[in-house]
């Protein structure tokens, strides 16, 4: 059986959880909100899991737990991990020899201050854990920094504190979403917005991205950067068309790119997961 690890009933949950049905696989929903593990008697009836918990902090502890029972998680624990942070997914990514913006990270926001005149404007600054551009804003000038870092400064919790600052890539009004699982590209999209952020939780509009050589290799090379699984690599251009990964997500929102790719997503999505617990 499977175990299909949640907390928010989204579309690409309700999508995933049709195409099981569709198959006759067994599986139950688990949700993490009311789990709890006895670890002297971690004895699951599992052949593996699917993550598709959206907070960070559970899905990791979550698939920690399932895997320390010897049940294998479509995303993995370590990718959880990695990519839920912003910070060790640019190391990742930088390690890998992959372009992305420049970034300066800070370990207190009021260090940033002083760095960003040198650094250069616009850039943004985003929490080192988070999603859907919650809390990120776009610097343009020591007085916009001043007053967001200084605020970022007084919220509570020494995490918030850590200062994560990227050069603002003066991108075409849009990004580019690209789905990978494993070692297949299952398609991109551009999401166009009129704000800056480009999220489709942010009301972005989707349309098809071709995707050519230089653009599958490097989702492919991306998602080699943090290991096997199932992504939504956001990339940007800047004016001359030079292409930056930005993020990683481990549980990524397909249903913009479904609209336009088609509805087959989730059977590929489904695909790799039963591949992978069965191995």
């Amino acid at each position: 059986m499977l175990s299909v690890l949640l907390s928010r009933l989204r579309v690409e949950e309700k999508a995933l959880l049709e195409e099981l049905d569709r198959r006759h696989v067994a599986y139950e929903v688990l949700d993490t909100r009311t789990l709890a593990f006895r670890l002297d008697e971690l004895d699951l009836p599992y052949q593996g899991a699917l993550c598709r918990e959206v907070s960070h902090h559970r899905a990791h502890y979550a698939a920690r737990l399932l895997e320390h029972a010897g049940v294998p998680v479509v995303n993995s624990a370590a990718a959880i991990a990695l990519c839920g942070d912003k910070l060790l997914t640019t190391l990742a990514l930088r390690r890998a020899g992959l372009p992305t913006p420049r970034t300066l990270v800070t370990l207190t926001a009021e260090a940033a201050i002083g760095e960003l005149p040198s650094f250069g404007y616009p850039a943004v600054v985003k929490p080192v854990v988070g999603s859907w551009g919650r809390l990120a804003a776009r610097l343009s000038d020591d007085e916009a920094a001043q007053g967001v870092l200084e605020h970022r400064a007084a919220l509570p919790g020494a995490h918030q504190h850590i200062t994560y600052i990227q050069q603002f890539v003066g991108r075409p009004g849009r990004d580019i979403r690209g789905l990978v699982a494993g070692e297949e590209v299952l398609g991109a999209v551009y999401r166009t917005a009129t704000h800056w952020r480009t999220n489709t939780a942010r009301d972005a509009v989707t349309s098809l991205c071709p995707v050519d050589a230089d653009l599958e290799k490097i989702l492919l090379d991306t998602a080699a950067a943090v290991g096997p699984g199932v992504y939504g690599i956001d990339v940007l251009e800047d004016a001359d068309g030079a292409l930056y990964v930005n993020e990683v997500n481990h549980t990524p929102e397909f249903h913009g790119a479904a609209e336009v790719l088609g509805t087959g997503l989730a059977d590929r999505y489904v695909n790799y997961v039963l591949d992978q617990v069965k191995s």
